[in-house]
């Protein structure tokens, strides 16, 4: 019964690190974009924006999995590294999205939420978050 309870809490824990840390994800994503991200995706059913959020939700989440899975020194220590991990991602992967605007015409927060049709430079940050947070994952391992 101890270790029902004990696993129950661990999962609460990182239940609660993973949550906080994709509402990062999403306050990341609502600062590199123009306009409120939530009217964007839910009144104006903007793809592009929905996309971009996607991608970033599940890269943290893979990072935050990846993790979990891996931490074996106990509650504490394995929440700490989740935290720190994910920060990590989230950082780089802001870093990449920049790196992206340098490299490619216009503005690229402007350029993926600008219309109702998906423009193709969605696809390329969705990859670009999904690569790193993939990069971040294969490290903690």
């Amino acid at each position: 019964m101890n270790s029902v309870l004990h696993e129950s809490g661990a999962a609460l824990a990182y239940g609660a690190v993973g949550i906080a840390l994709m509402a990062l994800g999403y306050l990341v994503v609502e600062v590199t974009t123009p306009g409120r991200l939530g009217d964007q995706i839910w009144l104006e059913r903007n793809r592009g924006a929905a996309l971009i959020l996607s991608a970033k939700l599940l890269g943290v989440g893979a990072i935050v999995a990846t993790a979990i899975v891996t931490s074996d020194d106990g509650l504490a220590q394995g929440l700490l590294e989740t935290s720190v991990y994910g920060l990590i991602g989230i950082a780089l992967t802001v870093v990449a999205f920049y790196l992206l605007d340098l490299l490619t015409p216009g503005n690229l927060g402007a350029t993926v939420v600008e219309s109702d049709v998906l423009h193709p430079a969605c696809w390329v940050v969705a990859a670009a978050d999904l690569a790193t947070a993939a990069t971040v994952a294969a490290a903690i391992s």
